[in-house]
């Protein structure tokens, strides 16, 4: 997959600073370190959640927490591969929006799971924290050049 990096930013420096939050992530997530992976997200509770299961829709720490527990059960992650990203910072605030795929050992299987993620994070004290993450996969029913996924 071609890697179109369309980033816009006021410097190079917080694009990395904001990127190596999802670095951290990945290291956390990989290691199942469920403290290292609370500590992206802002202290404050008030951070949500939605993930691609019907369930995972959530706010709160320590729902956010338990959906990662369980994600830690079910699999393991080997690998965070990044694709096509935009990353748009405006003060104290950022979005991030990637595709990537999460290579995973699930009942002895090794899986590619394709993604999309949106990240919102706000600077706390020089250090860029989560306050929610989106993530969702490309509808199975909707082919290229059309804008609705069909049953066909």
């Amino acid at each position: 997959m071609v890697n179109n990096d369309i980033t816009t930013n006021p410097t190079m420096i917080e694009q990395d600073a904001v990127m190596a939050t999802l670095e951290d992530y990945a290291t956390a997530y990989c290691a199942k370190d469920i403290d290292a992976l609370m500590n992206i997200f802002d202290d404050e509770k008030n951070i949500s959640l939605i993930g691609t299961g019907e369930d995972e829709l959530c706010g709160g720490r320590e729902a956010v927490k338990r959906v990662f527990l369980r994600n830690f059960e079910e699999a393991t992650a080997n690998q965070f591969e990044w694709h096509w990203r935009h990353i748009i910072i405006t003060g104290d605030q950022a979005v991030v929006a990637i595709s990537l795929t999460i290579h995973l050992d699930y009942c002895g299987d090794a899986l590619k799971v394709p993604v999309r993620w949106t990240v919102a994070l706000r600077k706390i004290n020089d250090h860029w924290r989560w306050l929610h993450r989106h993530a969702s996969a490309a509808a199975s029913g909707q082919t290229e050049g059309e804008a609705y996924p069909t049953d066909d």
